[in-house]
């Protein structure tokens, strides 16, 4: 399913209006009819409620108005209060504004201020608002009487609906511009927008419906629209039932370069994250002094000991030893537990522009490369990164702070930048692409912000990476897969208790549901995917 922006959803509306031919007040109509049916449906008793719509002058306040005229027409009484002079609404919005006042519905102007004291008084007794003040197209804050009104309208505690996106967010952008709505629901046309699926924006949109106002599809599936929320459509494909006359070296031999004396633990949860996966075989090349702990650790798995620093990390005198280690392998997975020591990152900014095999790249693998940037040009051909934000900022040369605000877009220019496959990790990881396309993964929980979580990804997608052919949807497919652990542990054992162990113990069944998925290949809504489609009420 396509994540739009505002330009993006204003293309499709015009072609659809200009190029195709269904009018604009048709378009308006079905929004408008298609949520007083996520409404009907939500509130069975929709007649004893008391609606309050809140209407700007353009098309998002037309889309309410035409909401107004359904629910009167099956007996409801809404009030209806317009943010401007009625001679001020144009073009369909005037429209719908003259029918419904020829079918009887009054509309309220507020102007003066006794006009806001009764919209207060409607807010405090209504028990279900509908926000129809700004669509789509908001780029600046909400101010003057706008912000007056979102201010009023969130002091409310009515059940709170918003027309296609709460007023006062900008559809392409995460962060707050502003005061805005903090709706329950938000019946969002045609398809999510960015500030429907990415924090802190994403709080203010509750439970969200996206609603079909027959605009052709064949227009949201053009190349150009390159950000994409992550189904899991689109990984089954790679959890069909295994071919019975396979063997181990079929799935892949894994080499993991990982630990140091006091982070033999990353090391172990990779190895078995990538063995839980499905890798056929893994070898964990480590610290001579820290094999004897991750080789006690977990029978599956083979060790290699490696000349090491007096501090205990991997020195450059294993470099000879583990070019012949890389001979045979499938994929390679750098950095877990690995430390910065200076003959370490000596040795892996010496080892990685030789790899020509699949590489993933985590943790202090991260931290190396941020200290040797020029490295970045001359990574392998297949090569997924793994950031969390902290080190995709020291990658590249901006704060935290900036990066959560702008991750959809950094991603998106660090990925085609230097050719690399990228999961940034955090609240609805973004996997980004060489050319471009991004996924927005819907899966996962804060009882993941958990030491050893990312160990558990990097071993996870290693092993994806070298069984499935494609990198960007192994990615995602690691993505995912790793988040629904992580979801089916919060359902075992809670949040606050859940620790990177609990995501390894948890991930047969998360896969397993997913090969269920693969055979089964269900219509129904994606498991924690936080949309409801329209048809499926």
């Amino acid at each position: 399913m396509k994540v739009l922006n505002a330009s993006q959803m204003r293309e499709i509306d015009r072609i659809t209006i200009e190029e195709i031919g269904i009018p604009g007040p048709v378009l308006m109509e079905n929004a408008g009819r298609q949520i007083f049916q996520v409404i009907a449906r939500k509130f069975p008793d929709f007649t004893k409620k008391k609606f309050v719509i809140v209407c700007g002058k353009g098309n998002n306040g037309g889309d309410g108005l035409v909401v107004a005229r359904h629910l009167f027409n099956h007996g409801c009484k809404p009030r209806i209060f317009l943010l401007a002079l009625k001679n001020e609404v144009k073009g369909d919005a005037a429209l719908n504004l003259r029918i419904a006042q020829n079918m009887g519905l009054t509309i309220e102007e507020v102007n003066e201020e006794k006009d806001w004291a009764s919209l207060s008084q409607a807010l405090s007794e209504a028990t279900v608002v509908i926000d129809a003040i700004f669509g789509t197209g908001l780029e600046k804050p909400a101010e003057g009487k706008y912000a007056r009104a979102i201010e009023i309208i969130n002091q409310s505690r009515a059940f709170k609906i918003a027309v296609d996106i709460p007023s006062g967010l900008s559809s392409d952008a995460p962060h707050l511009i502003g005061p805005a709505v903090k709706a329950d629901l938000t019946v969002t046309l045609g398809a999510p927008k960015i500030a429907h699926v990415l924090p802190p924006a994403e709080e203010f949109v509750g439970e969200v419906v996206v609603a079909d106002i027959s605009l052709p599809r064949f227009l949201f599936t053009d190349e150009k629209h390159k950000v994409e929320w992550l189904s899991k459509e689109k990984i089954l494909d790679f959890f069909k039932p295994r071919k019975r006359d396979t063997h181990k070296g079929t799935y892949g031999h894994l080499l993991i370069l990982a630990g140091s004396t006091g982070k033999t633990g990353a090391a172990i949860m990779a190895a078995r994250a990538a063995l839980k996966s499905g890798a056929g075989l893994v070898t964990v090349a480590t610290p001579k002094s820290c094999l004897p702990i991750i080789a006690r650790s977990t029978m599956e798995f083979m060790t290699e000991p490696l000349p090491e620093t007096e501090e205990g990390t991997i020195s450059l005198q294993a470099l000879p030893r583990l070019r012949e280690l890389i001979k045979g392998k499938d994929a390679l997975l750098v950095g877990p537990g690995l430390s910065t020591h200076p003959q370490t990152c000596e040795l892996v900014s010496s080892l990685l522009p030789e790899i020509k095999l699949p590489c993933l790249i985590d943790a202090d693998g991260l931290n190396i490369l941020a200290r040797f940037p020029d490295i970045l040009k001359k990574l392998p051909p297949i090569c997924l990164l793994t950031p969390h934000p902290g080190e995709f900022s020291r990658l590249i040369g901006l704060s935290v702070s900036e990066i959560l605000i702008r991750r959809l877009e950094l991603a998106q220019d660090f990925s085609q930048r230097y050719g690399l496959f990228l999961i940034l990790k955090g609240h609805r990881s973004i996997i980004s692409s060489p050319d471009g396309f991004v996924f927005i993964n819907p899966t996962g929980n804060p009882g993941m912000a958990s030491g050893g979580s990312g160990d558990v990804l990097s071993g996870l997608a290693a092993s994806f990476l070298m069984q499935f052919n494609e990198p960007f949807l192994a990615a995602a497919a690691a993505t995912y897969i790793h988040g629904l652990s992580g979801d089916i542990a919060r359902e075992k054992v809670g949040e606050r208790p859940l620790v990177a162990g609990d995501l390894i113990r948890f991930l047969p069944s998360a896969i397993k549901k997913v090969e269920d998925w693969a055979r089964e290949r269900p219509e129904a809504k994606d498991a924690g995917s936080g949309f409801i489609f329209l048809s499926e009420l």
